[in-house]
């Protein structure tokens, strides 16, 4: 038996373990099972991978992608550039396991922002500076974007508060991609706290948030014109690049 897992906590919102049940049946993968491992604290991550010695596979969400890193044996070079990482391949050989790590974030939000991009979209808004926010940034660096960070923490370099955001800025960031878990499945009725008034039909709003399939914040970006797009076929797409990961 192969046993795949997403870690991180909570899991109700998650899609992984279905994805996967249904990629194993559709494609007769046979021999091989997903599961939900939600674990309150990142501490329990050594016991449960003890625990389940035919683990070949996992991915990582929300709040353990950057946490995640010091009980790895090795993370790849570009996730290490990123500071997060999503995916964890269970390398085994000789009679020992090691833990590498991956971000197929990267993957996932650049193959689907980029068909959206016009010649305006030159300066983004990022929303919330968590564990998904880094391979944002990474994809933003790489395609030649600007970008700012809105925090509702004390803001160090290139970050800001959300009080700060103004028509200005909205003016100046067309691409404005929310990082938070605002809006996700029940809470339906929240979103990000901005002045969503002077978005205008140039604008982008990207949700890497997926449950329901129009959220608020997407919705107030509809409301004023703006193109929109949801975090699903960003986690497909993360989702086919863990699974190569794992079995190459």
């Amino acid at each position: 038996m192969k046993r795949y897992g997403l870690i991180g906590f909570p899991l109700s919102h998650s899609f992984s373990q279905r994805y996967f049940t249904e990629k194993f049946a559709k494609e007769n993968i046979a021999e091989s099972v997903y599961e939900n491992f939600a674990i309150e604290s990142i501490v329990k991550f050594p016991e449960l991978i003890q625990k389940y010695s035919d683990l070949c596979g996992m991915n990582v969400t929300i709040p353990y992608k950057v946490e995640v890193m010091k009980y790895l044996d090795e993370v790849n070079e570009t996730a290490s550039e990123v500071g997060a990482v999503n995916t964890v391949k269970f390398e085994k050989s000789t009679g020992k396991t090691r833990l590498i790590g991956y971000n197929t974030d990267i993957y996932g939000f650049e193959i689907t922002l980029s068909p959206l991009l016009e010649k305006h979209h030159t300066k983004a808004l990022i929303l919330g500076n968590g564990g998904a926010s880094k391979a944002v940034k990474y994809v933003l660096k790489k395609l030649g974007i600007s970008f700012v960070f809105a925090t509702i923490t004390s803001p160090v370099e290139n970050e800001i508060t959300y009080e700060s955001i103004d028509k200005e800025l909205i003016d100046e960031c067309k691409l404005i991609v929310n990082c938070t878990p605002l809006g996700t499945y029940p809470n339906v009725d929240t979103c990000p706290n901005i002045p969503y008034e002077f978005i205008s039909n140039k604008h982008i709003l990207y949700d890497l948030v997926y449950n329901p399939e129009v959220t608020k914040f997407m919705q107030q970006g509809m409301n004023q014109g703006a193109k929109v797009q949801n975090g699903l076929k960003m986690l497909h797409a993360q989702a086919e690049g863990a699974w190569k990961i794992f079995n190459r």
